[in-house]
């Protein structure tokens, strides 16, 4: 029964990724409020990282061992990145699918921790659950707006986010299975990974996607969401 709540926990979580890309498809959002909500999740995300991921890993593991893991998130990151890069191309397409690789970066070690909490007793943040489902708002609407854009299909764009969705469903399950055959699984280092990946992925991609279209605005959007973000988890 645990595991079937930590599969839909985790396919719950991320399940905005899913209706905000459809949004896209149904609704014409105009560029400049694409930007706009793209550097509201950005602000959102940089204080998930902040408040909830980094100090989520630091709970039972060294400060060096967070590091290294963040520095396992970046690299798999600029690898699932360079990827897209090959396939797709640098701008476009190529740059919209740069920020879904980051939704998966950062999905699948979330749901991982969603999966492991449920498995060890631990209390499910209310506030950083949030912050996922709000964040994944931003972080799918504006990618799949340019997808959308460049000629992709409802049916095409509904089987891209249901792929990732489900990803981070399995990974919770999975998450819940590393807690029962691993007495030591926390979910520190999915943290740190998810925080290292979510940094770069932020630079590289989403926050020049939300300046190149937002423009001025896009830089009030991020310290909105960052603020409003940080006010979930007082």
């Amino acid at each position: 029964m645990e595991l079937l709540q930590a599969f839909v926990l985790g396919t719950v979580a991320q399940s905005s990724l899913l209706l905000a890309g459809l949004f896209a498809v149904w609704v014409t959002v105009p560029t400049r409020i694409v930007g706009i909500l793209a550097g509201f999740g950005a602000g959102a995300m940089i204080s998930a990282i902040a408040f909830d991921l980094v100090p989520e890993s630091q709970v039972h593991i060294q400060m060096w061992d967070t590091v290294t893991w963040m520095l396992v998130g970046v690299a798999v990151f600029m690898l699932g990145d360079r990827l897209v890069d090959r396939k797709f191309g640098t701008a476009g397409v190529g740059g919209a699918m740069g920020i879904v690789v980051g939704s998966v970066v950062d999905g699948v070690p979330e749901s991982l921790i969603f999966g492991i909490q449920i498995g060890t007793g631990t209390t499910i943040s209310l506030s950083f659950l949030a912050a996922v489902f709000v964040s994944n708002i931003p972080q799918a609407l504006a990618p799949s707006a340019d997808l959308v854009k460049s000629g992709w299909r409802v049916g095409r764009l509904t089987i891209l986010w249901a792929v990732v969705v489900l990803a981070c469903g399995v990974a919770a399950a999975l998450g819940y299975l590393a807690s029962m055959a691993l007495p030591d699984a926390y979910g520190d280092r999915a943290a740190a990974l998810a925080a290292g990946g979510l940094l770069a992925m932020l630079t590289n991609s989403l926050m020049p996607f939300a300046y190149d279209r937002g423009k001025e605005w896009a830089g009030a959007a991020t310290v909105v969401g960052f603020c409003l973000t940080m006010l979930g988890n007082s």
